[in-house]
């Protein structure tokens, strides 16, 4: 070969050769686990809590990608202003968490802020969310976020989102898995995840859950949810 020219065995031809050749990495086959929902409904709380926070604690979100979309059951009126199924409260709320998940994307870190808030809601404290700034350690960037202006937006865009769900959502917490809806089966939702994931490394997590799933709908009776039909009973929110 002339100067310059490229062996097929020159070691750089065959690392791209192996990565072309090679199966999809592990990230690519995490199962993409979506909650739609708004910060004050005690549903929702209750589930992130007690729930959601399960993914952390079994280790099963090393094959997860966990989207949190704060804005639940909320509508925007016709002169623009938001508002929220319980209140100005929720639209501030529902704006400081999107903050924190678009300032801090490392999942974990911006969960932690959010299970703390979710406490307190569960709690009757969620007056007191601020104190979930300092003792998370994410300082004061979502506030400024939401000062400036830019909480709003990131509303917004998350009402796009939801309002673009197929079929519509009918309540919260509203559970997505690979974008499936779980609707009313979504406290299984460990099940369908581990069921979704086709990766060789499987948490042991997923073999302690059952293989099949319940789908008798049974679970929503002792699940109560905030209805997306009963949202506008209630007074104007953020403007």
């Amino acid at each position: 070969m002339g100067k310059g020219s490229f062996s097929f065995h020159s070691p750089l031809v065959l690392l791209l050769l192996l990565l072309l050749l090679a199966s999809p990495s592990q990230s690519d086959r995490r199962v993409v686990l979506s909650l739609y929902y708004e910060a004050l409904c005690p549903y929702c709380a209750n589930f992130i809590v007690n729930s959601l926070s399960k993914v952390f604690d079994t280790g099963l979100i090393s094959i997860v990608d966990l989207r949190l979309i704060p804005w639940g059951n909320g509508w925007i009126s016709p002169d623009g202003s938001l508002s929220c199924q319980h209140g100005p409260d929720e639209c501030l709320l529902n704006a400081i968490e999107a903050c924190a998940i678009t300032i801090y994307p490392d999942v974990t870190r911006h969960f932690r802020f959010i299970n703390c808030v979710e406490q307190l809601t569960l709690q009757g404290r969620h007056g007191e969310w601020s104190k979930c700034l300092g003792t998370t350690g994410l300082g004061n960037a979502p506030v400024d976020c939401y000062n400036g202006g830019f909480g709003k937006k990131l509303e917004r865009r998350n009402a796009e989102e939801t309002a673009r769900l197929n079929p519509p959502h009918k309540f919260v917490p509203w559970v997505l898995v690979n974008n499936r809806p779980l609707q009313e089966e979504f406290p299984n939702f460990m099940s369908y995840v581990c069921k979704a994931y086709r990766g060789n490394r499987v948490p042991a997590a997923c073999r302690s859950i059952p293989a099949t799933v319940d789908s008798s709908g049974e679970e929503i009776r002792s699940s109560p949810v905030c209805y997306a039909s009963q949202a506008r009973n209630v007074t104007p929110g953020l403007q």
